[in-house]
């Protein structure tokens, strides 16, 4: 089975399965950036699953830093359950002194990635939200990050 780019296109069995996730994940190799990407509509599904994926990706980059880009999400159904519950599981990367950024424009997304900042503040202390992804690679270092599709074989 193989993982591709964008959108979370699904081979298997040497058949395309389509457009199955509204998630995938990058990584920039130079700055060891791993980013995952929302995009269009979330459920409370489909960013479980997305949590539950971040160890494996960052397992196998190793990165330094992390950033979730939620600047494409069209629409967020998730429950603040939901981002409660996740905010208290530990932390989808061990590491607690890695920087980790949430791009979240909107201002409803804002206030959901707010809330799971400040719920699990004590076992992520360099969590950031933010607006923009500028915003996101000032706080990294990183003048222009160049991502590309992780290859999960």
């Amino acid at each position: 089975m193989q993982f591709t780019g964008r959108g979370g296109s699904i081979q298997a069995f040497g058949l395309d399965l389509g457009y199955l996730m509204p998630y995938y994940f990058e990584f920039d190799s130079a700055n060891r950036i791993l980013r995952g990407r929302l995009e269009g509509k979330i459920t409370d599904e489909a960013l479980k699953e997305f949590y539950g994926l971040v160890g494996t990706y960052s397992t196998l980059t190793d990165p330094r830093a992390s950033v979730l880009d939620m600047s494409s999400v069209t629409s967020l159904e998730v429950s603040p359950q939901t981002i409660r519950e996740l905010a208290n599981l530990p932390p989808a990367i061990a590491d607690s002194s890695q920087p980790r950024c949430i791009i979240a424009e909107s201002s409803q997304i804002y206030g959901m990635a707010r809330m799971f900042e400040l719920q699990g503040q004590e076992t992520r202390p360099n969590l950031h939200v933010i607006r923009t992804q500028n915003e996101a690679w000032a706080i990294l270092g990183v003048p222009r990050p160049k991502f590309e599709p992780i290859q999960m074989k």
